[in-house]
């Protein structure tokens, strides 16, 4: 059985994009809303969108994945807090040659998003196969040479 051991590094794309949309919303609402009522909402999404950056792309909080661990149909995540659990991918997976989301489900219920820029090359293209077909390629083998159309 294939095995591929994934350490998530920060995505500050990723990061700047949660804060953006953030602050678009934000916008938004003050322009809706343009009294006391307005800004404090406004502020209150910024806040959420710097929660996000902070947990979801910079994987700063305790419960942030860390590291995922793969193999033919089964998936280990390693919390930041050093928590390690075994999930399963849900059927609707999201694929392309960005990103990849998976929902999660077990004791964790979420959807995990891995940006192309969270990994080397090799490894997210193995991430996306494994994401497509629930199986690595065989072990040596490289997929440097495979083109992948999501």
């Amino acid at each position: 059985m294939s095995r591929l051991d994934l350490e998530l590094a920060p995505s500050p794309r990723l990061a700047g994009m949660i804060l953006a949309l953030h602050a678009a919303a934000a916008a938004s609402l003050l322009a809706v809303l343009p009294d006391a009522r307005g800004g404090l909402l406004a502020a209150a999404l910024l806040a959420l969108g710097l929660a996000a950056v902070w947990s979801r792309a910079l994987h700063r909080s305790a419960g942030a994945i860390r590291r995922l661990e793969l193999a033919d149909g089964e998936l280990g995540v390693t919390l930041t807090s050093g928590a390690r659990f075994a999930l399963r991918p849900g059927e609707r997976r999201y694929v392309s040659r960005w990103m990849v989301a998976l929902p999660l489900t077990g004791p964790l219920r979420r959807t995990l998003l891995v940006t192309d820029d969270m990994l080397d090359a090799d490894s997210f293209r193995r991430l996306r196969i494994w994401a497509l077909w629930g199986k690595l390629p065989p072990a040596g083998q490289s997929v440097a040479g495979a083109r992948l159309r999501a």
